[in-house]
């Protein structure tokens, strides 16, 4: 039987820091990816090397590379959610019309690559530590 020690429990939570490591890197990439024409190549050069840098870490914490553009796909989600169609927005001087994009594949997409990762990651973290 194996003795959970502080040690061990503590060493159990670090492939969590790693996955969201590799989340911001993939955040990065979907934001440069978004953006090529503008300030793309150095968001997708700040991902490659930020990419470089993490793969000392646990090979199945890459995964979390998977749930980093979740995080841009959610917050366009929650832009669009008046589309789809033309919405309207009026202060006290103006009024401004803009054609939305359906807010729910945005959705759908962001929520299915942040479960699916989480939960890939966490069965293979859990197999590792058996």
């Amino acid at each position: 039987m194996r003795s959970r020690t502080a040690e061990s429990v503590g060493q159990r939570g670090a492939p969590w820091g790693w996955f969201l490591a590799w989340g911001a890197v993939g955040a990065c990439a979907a934001l440069g990816l978004a953006a090529l024409l503008s300030v793309g190549v150095l968001l997708l050069a700040a991902a490659a090397v930020a990419a470089v840098l993490l793969r000392k870490g646990h090979r199945i914490t890459a995964l979390g590379a998977l749930a980093g553009p979740a995080l841009p796909l959610l917050y366009l989600a929650y832009s669009k959610r008046g589309g789809p169609g033309t919405v309207c927005r009026s202060t006290a001087t103006e009024t401004i019309c803009t054609d939305e994009f359906a807010p729910l594949p945005f959705l759908l997409t962001g929520v299915l690559l942040l479960v699916v990762s989480v939960l890939v990651f966490s069965v293979l973290d859990r197999r590792r530590g058996n």
